[in-house]
């Protein structure tokens, strides 16, 4: 009769342990140097290996070669002690032999010498379920047992046990087997006993082992039978009540390719909301270890936030098959936003092609007032120097206060705004700008209030020797001036254009005018 692959290959030696190798190591030294404790309690999850490894300990102890690290396997306590059959080596079940009178006839047994090995061994499993009385009766003789006796507990749970029992024993904490020990190991087993497998397949289960080895083992003997001796990872998933790998798959890459995903909903009412909830978890943790290259962090980081906020909504027993629809929804419109880098980055690009256009806009300006120039100079050849050069200033001063604008509006566009709408150039001689202003309401409120930013834009682009004048207009004769200076004081009466000095267009029509007579 075969016997099930939990029992079959159970570990007959420290080195057979499966991912406990800080215990064994240490077992193995105290042993060796006869350093030995009178009591040793294994705690840890299911299926870790703790009774395995006080079964070893026992058998270690009783090894007519002993106490050794490596117990020969040959010699008669040995080999009773693989039997479970060593009168020495005394196992108890606290689950079901937890009261006072149970630790009555075991502390009886401790005053006798054992029958045939060096000690006698007695392994207390689940221990944690004594009641108080009993943990009372043996405290005593935990603390001071006779030399040829030693306690082995072990426990799942503990917690639970007083701490007048923890004090008097050597704790060992056996830790949560790692999936890529037990799918090792349990790719050794199938090569063994000579069945086919997917590694897909043996990930799953051992996952769903949850770190315990004896309950991965069960699940492996229930695959190979359904599976009919050849181990898939469909078959698995079958047998388990689980979402395909395959089928979870396409899911995440129809919701990454913002693709229809009403397809998939039918098939996965099928299944509890819960357990889909938490397979997508798992699946989109391998993909996070393994650095799948479709997700970034910031999408695993939202989409571990939906799984969140749906498992929120399963607490309070919202209708599974809504919650289905609305994660899904969620994912797929998590893979459109943006992040905040990405937008800044946007924002800055928006900006500097903007200041591009506002900078070519200024350079045909200038282009066309060098053309407007040339022209007129072939013209007004006649008109003063001193003219030609003011026309000159006036397209140099007009090209820099457009920059002055261009880096306001980068920094802020309702600034920039403003600042357009409200000033225009009178004039720029002697390092000195004047402007004029028509500033009202809130836009002379903003603009009063960043004055000094105002001037450090300004001067950063003038110079930083540059001094800031403003020609404050407040008549409706004064506000349809378009351009030229005026008055600086709200009450000075704005010149007539007889009593105004002559404007530069003036004198060029008067120039092109005389110029015609002449020809």
């Amino acid at each position: 009769m075969s016997q099930v692959l939990a029992l079959k290959y159970r570990p007959k030696k420290f080195d057979d342990l499966i991912g406990q190798d800080t215990i064994s190591t240490t077992l193995s030294l105290a042993l060796d140097t006869n350093r030995l404790s009178h009591a040793y309690l294994f705690s840890g999850l299911r299926g870790s290996g703790k009774t395995s490894t006080a079964r070893i300990m026992a058998k270690a102890l009783v090894c007519e070669k002993g106490p050794v690290s490596n117990p020969c396997d040959v010699c008669a306590n040995c080999i009773s002690a693989n039997e479970n059959k060593h009168l020495d080596i005394i196992e108890m079940d606290a689950a079901s032999n937890r009261g006072i009178d149970d630790i009555k006839s075991l502390i009886e047994h401790t005053k006798y010498k054992p029958s045939t090995a060096r000690y006698k061994v007695f392994i207390i499993d689940e221990v944690h379920m004594l009641t108080t009385q009993a943990f009372n009766a043996l405290l005593k003789t935990l603390e001071e047992p006779p030399e040829f006796v030693k306690f082995i507990l072990a426990t799942t749970d503990p917690l639970k046990l007083p701490a007048t029992i923890l004090s008097r024993t050597q704790h060992f904490r056996f830790k949560r087997i790692k999936d890529k020990d037990i799918i090792h190991h349990l790719s050794h087993i199938l090569n063994l006993e000579n069945i086919t497998f997917e590694e897909d397949a043996l990930t799953i289960l051992a996952r769903s082992g949850e770190g315990s080895l004896r309950d991965t083992l069960t699940l492996l003997d229930q695959a190979i039978i359904f599976s009919k001796g050849s181990v898939s990872a469909s078959a698995v998933t079958d047998m388990l009540g689980m979402i395909d790998p395959i089928f979870m798959d396409k899911l995440f890459e129809t919701i990454l390719a913002s693709q229809d995903t009403t397809k998939f909903l039918d098939d996965l009412e099928e299944f509890d909301a819960g357990q889909v909830i938490d397979e997508m978890s798992i699946f989109l943790k391998y993909r996070m270890l393994n650095k799948d290259a479709r997700f970034d962090t910031f999408l695993f980081d939202r989409f571990f936030r939906i799984l969140g906020d749906a498992k929120q909504l399963l607490a309070i027993n919202s209708d599974s098959g809504f919650v289905l629809i609305l994660t899904i929804s969620k994912m797929v419109e998590a893979t459109n936003i943006k992040t905040i880098d990405e937008v800044i980055l946007e924002v800055q690009n928006q900006e500097v092609k903007k200041q591009s256009i506002t900078t070519n806009n200024v350079a045909i300006k200038h282009i066309e007032s060098t053309e407007v120039i040339n022209t007129q100079e072939n013209v007004t050849a006649d008109i003063p120097t001193e003219v030609e050069e003011e026309i000159k200033n006036e397209v140099v001063s007009d090209d820099l206060l457009s920059k002055v604008i261009t880096n306001i509006y980068s920094v802020n566009p309702a600034l920039g705004e403003c600042f357009e709408n409200s000033f225009t150039l009178c004039s720029y001689e002697n390092n000195i700008l004047t402007l004029n202003s028509k500033a009202q309401g809130e836009c002379r409120k903003s603009l009063y209030k960043h004055i000094m930013f105002v001037k450090t834009q300004i001067r950063a682009v003038y110079g930083e020797n540059t001094d800031v004048e403003f020609n404050v207009i407040s008549t409706p004769q004064e506000e349809s001036v378009s351009s030229g200076c005026v008055a600086s004081i709200a009450d000075t009466p704005i010149p007539t254009p007889a009593q105004s000095e002559v404007s530069i267009d003036d004198v060029l029509n008067s120039a092109m005018t005389q110029k015609a007579v002449e020809l």
